[in-house]
């Protein structure tokens, strides 16, 4: 039988198409790997810009719920007051030579209580009361908390007209701005309901009502857990403290440099006005004039559902004081109380007396 020779054409066929392919292959990846790395870029590059251009979050609110320790240890979110004058606190043996019954105060609440955390003297602590404009402490405080820009410029708007009591301010509609520290200054210095109403409006993305929230938060914070805000200058008589939770208010006012810089001067002169008009403020507390008190922070208060309201901390005899006074009569009612207070510590306190 004839042999005919084998024919390789087919494997040889094969192996020339499959390295066509492969070539082919090749070419692709090579002309599509930098298309895709690009576009790549492209869509991180946009990602970039679309971020940058999104309005900045602002900052969370930081809760100062805890001051610095102070030397007795004492926890000052849960002051063990006494009632009505009838004893002081267990830890206060130090101030066993103060003579209570000499003590008439004509507040309706008060307490005093040293930098240790000693009770010294407590009047109906704990009855709630509305504390009016005492309340732009807690103003201030949560402002600062946010860690916003104090340089920003605010503009007083109809908004931050007082509807409710009417009030005065200075401060013109439309005509006014400052930058948001001299409006702090305004409102805790010399009490002005528009500047205390334009830092809460101003202050979060939610406006008032998240302003209102954080007031409420920062309380919680602080142990004031008979304290309730409802708005941010104390014109509202549902901004409701007692003089226990107040004294803890003012120990975490007292931490904030600017607040203690400002509530104890006695004037500054501003102007908030296009036409550089200057106004003079003082103080609302004439006791930072007197140069028988150094008062290192305070605020006073005042509606007629709240009566005469300060609160403040004070250096007697080299000694601090947080000093509570709710619910007087009379216009000087809450200064009587102070210098009955002032003069109370240095007649009974044992060092002093024995100095002289």
């Amino acid at each position: 039988m004839p042999r005919f020779p084998v024919s390789h054409s087919r494997p040889d066929q094969r192996r020339r198409s499959g390295a066509a392919r492969l070539t082919r292959l090749l070419f692709v990846l090579l002309f599509s790997g930098p298309i895709v790395l690009t576009s790549g870029a492209c869509a991180n590059n946009q990602s970039r810009q679309d971020r940058s251009t999104q309005t900045p979050t602002p900052p969370k609110p930081y809760v100062n719920a805890s001051a610095p320790v102070n030397p007795s240890g004492y926890d000052w979110r849960n002051i063990e007051g006494t009632q009505d004058g009838r004893r002081l606190n267990e830890r206060s043996s130090e101030w066993s030579g103060l003579n209570r019954a000499a003590l008439n105060l004509h507040s309706a609440s008060a307490m005093i209580v040293d930098e240790r955390g000693n009770v010294l003297y407590s009047k109906n602590a704990r009855a709630v009361r509305p504390i009016a404009s005492v309340t732009k402490l807690m103003t201030a405080m949560v402002v600062l908390d946010t860690g916003v820009s104090l340089q920003t410029p605010i503009r007083i708007v109809e908004d931050d007209r007082d509807r409710l009591k009417n009030s005065r301010s200075r401060l013109r509609i439309n005509d006014t701005v400052l930058p948001r520290r001299e409006m702090i200054m305004v409102a805790i210095m010399s009490s002005d309901n528009r500047a205390a109403h334009a830092l809460g409006r101003t202050t979060f993305r939610g406006g008032t009502p998240a302003f209102i929230q954080a007031m409420n938060r920062k309380a919680r914070a602080l142990g004031m857990h008979n304290t309730q805000f409802v708005d941010s200058s104390g014109l509202d008589p549902r901004n409701r403290s007692t003089a226990e939770d107040l004294v803890k208010m003012v120990r975490a006012a007292a931490n904030y440099p600017l607040i203690r810089e400002t509530t104890s001067r006695s004037e500054m002169t501003l102007r908030p006005f296009s036409d550089g008009t200057p106004l003079q403020y003082r103080n609302t507390n004439p006791l930072v004039r007197s140069p028988e008190w150094t008062v290192e922070v305070s605020k006073t208060g005042f509606i007629n559902e709240a009566g005469r309201c300060l609160v403040m901390r004070a250096r007697i005899d080299n000694r601090h004081f947080y000093m509570v006074f709710l619910g007087s009569d009379g216009k000087l009612g809450p200064m009587g109380d102070s210098n009955r207070v002032r003069e109370w510590i240095l007649a009974g306190n044992t060092r002093t007396t024995a100095a002289r």
